[in-house]
């Protein structure tokens, strides 16, 4: 006979600050690692999936295999869908040692439509599925309870793991809308999360009954049922405001009560009722409370990036990332969890990883800056101003340019995006300033055949250079993404007086709104053509777009020292080292 080890009972909030994993001895071998904010512990599955355990799934490893709740002959026997607009069940593991583990299994939504009525939708227009890590995030967050007042608790269940099976769906199998991941692949291609790969998340249950299920066990009926779902719900929707967070459709049977005799429901300390809050795929931090996360989070991240460079790598790195060296430039390299694409961060400072995950920009609201190339700035979901390219490495460069110029360049080709940067850098310490590079992404969806490569060099130019796992750092099926910082400032200045902003624009906009001569603009292309020969460069497509001007809050042309304007280069596609 087994015995129960479910989590049935509402679990209290996490105390404030995050011990290290305790890691059970039987463990098999696998990776600790950090996301948003999460530990978990990743192992391979037997299915050549992946499981990702938190602090809370890990006494239960066991338990949590997929044989032991997703083998089709148990999990179809033993699963009970549970009410609502998304796949989920309640179903109980296999007896392992003698336990049973009772689990809520949910197939997660990223990526398909928030289904809305109008009034939410006019609400919250831009509303879309958390991402199972970002869901996970959010909701440890929520069970430390370090927002608001500390008499409020809002109990939830414990997130125990994610499961990402490694058979790939075909579209119409994965629930997601085609439309909206066609707009966004053609929007930025590669960036969104895996759309052919399941993310399960798996929670333990939580005993009790929705709001709906307990106001008609009561015998509630017309308007008493209304007044007693609306009674509840207010109580949840202004508690969780009061701790910093919102469920963007909040919902009733997103309420578990305790429902005692006669027609009375367990009450807490409060003297409030007794819920836990179930669902969490559209919570979200309040306004209030993601403003002031995005502004402690963007200070720290302008602290560690003035230093980027210059971080002790002595100090252990966290096991789920590797210090690298491309092309002459530190990084600290890793896998994006969420998407299975790759991502090399220029510095020596892991603190900065996390900042430049594609959950954090792949989303966020973007405005395209070229009319002809995929560029685009975005605001990040930390605060931070970001400028993204997708690579045109392995494309044919066509310049509208005399014959020598484009046979120059069609002769050169494009740079790979270590290319660029190596570049970058190197200009900028020889004397040629430039926006700053920050990351590299390669994403986890191979890119089709809608784009074939024309232009092999640079691949078999880098062919030596591998990542820490052994693979190749530039691949031909898979799309390059580099993300630079969107000039306001040095990163120096920004670091000790944020919020005094310069405001940059490129040459020839500010030649045509006439904020510089066309005499300035010809003195300025000629001054850059002089500084990148000096230290051993060209741009084989020299443009004045691809320099920037600054301006300062009082609208003051910003100099440099010799009294010129101040000037970065913001364009690496076709540089070269001079002959």
């Amino acid at each position: 006979m087994s015995t129960s080890a479910s989590t049935s009972s509402a679990p209290a909030a996490s105390a404030p600050g995050t011990p290290p994993l305790v890691l059970p001895a039987d463990l098999p071998p696998g990776n600790a690692m950090s996301l948003l904010g999460v530990d978990y512990y990743r192992l391979k599955t037997a299915d050549g999936g992946d499981l990702y355990l938190t602090r809370f799934g890990l006494p239960f490893w066991k338990n949590l295999l997929p044989k032991n709740w997703y083998a089709r002959e148990w999990f179809e026997a033993k699963r009970e869908r549970l009410e609502g607009t998304s796949m989920v069940y309640k179903v109980p593991t296999r007896p392992v040692e003698g336990k049973v583990l009772h689990l809520v299994v949910k197939w997660s939504r990223v990526g398909e439509v928030v289904p809305f009525d109008t009034l939410t939708v006019n609400k919250f227009i831009h509303a879309e599925f958390n991402s199972p890590f970002e869901e996970f995030s959010l909701l440890m967050e929520l069970r430390r309870g370090e927002v608001g007042p500390p008499a409020i608790r809002v109990r939830t269940q414990r997130p125990l793991a994610i499961y990402v099976p490694s058979n790939r769906l075909q579209l119409w199998q994965t629930g997601r809308s085609e439309d909206k991941i066609r707009a966004k692949v053609t929007r930025h291609p590669g960036v969104e999360i895996d759309i052919l790969r399941q993310y399960v998340v798996l929670f333990g249950w939580i005993k009790g009954m929705d709001a709906v299920e307990t106001a008609e066990q009561f015998g509630f009926e017309g308007g008493a049922q209304a007044e007693f779902l609306a009674r509840i719900t207010s109580l949840v929707t202004h508690e969780l405001w009061q701790k910093g967070y919102r469920v963007v459709d909040m919902k009733p049977a997103h309420i578990i009560l305790r429902p005692q005799a006669p027609r009375s429901l367990l009450r807490d300390h409060n003297d409030q009722f007794a819920y836990a809050l179930v669902d969490y795929e559209l919570l979200e931090r309040t306004p209030e409370h993601e403003q002031a996360v995005r502004s402690t989070n963007r200070q720290l991240y302008l602290k560690h990036m003035a230093h980027r460079f210059d971080t002790d790598t002595a100090k252990p790195l966290p096991a789920h990332l590797r210090a690298t060296n491309v092309l002459g430039v530190d990084y600290i390299f890793g896998r994006a969890e969420s998407t299975g694409g790759l991502l090399w961060v220029a510095g020596k400072d892991p603190d900065l990883f996390n900042y430049f995950l594609p959950e954090r920009w792949r989303r966020t609201p973007k405005r395209k800056l070229s009319s002809r190339n995929q560029i685009f700035y975005t605001r990040t979901k930390d605060n931070i101003n970001l400028v993204w390219k997708v690579s045109r490495m392995g494309d044919s460069p066509w310049l509208n340019h005399p014959e020598a110029h484009q046979k120059a360049a069609q002769n050169y080709g494009f740079n790979s995006p270590f290319e660029e940067f190596a570049f970058a850098l190197d200009m900028s310490r020889k004397g040629v300033r430039t926006v700053y590079p920050r990351a590299i992404y390669m994403t986890g969806r191979p890119r089709g055949s809608a784009r074939t490569v024309s232009d092999e060099r640079r691949y078999a130019a880098l062919a030596e250079y591998h990542t820490p796992d052994g693979e190749p750092v530039v691949r031909k099926d898979y799309d390059y993404i580099t993300i630079w910082g969107f000039w306001n400032g040095p990163d120096a200045w920004l670091a000790v007086q944020d919020g005094k902003f310069y405001q940059a624009f490129n040459a020839k906009h500010a030649f045509t709104h006439r904020l510089i001569s066309e005499a300035t603009l010809s003195e300025l292309l000629q001054l850059v053509t002089r500084r990148l020969e000096r230290c051993g460069f060209e741009d084989l497509n020299f443009k004045p777009d691809h320099l920037l001007i600054s301006f300062d809050s009082e609208k003051r042309l910003v100099l440099d020292t010799m009294g010129k304007p101040e000037l970065r280069l913001c364009n690496f596609e076709l540089i070269r080292r001079r002959p």
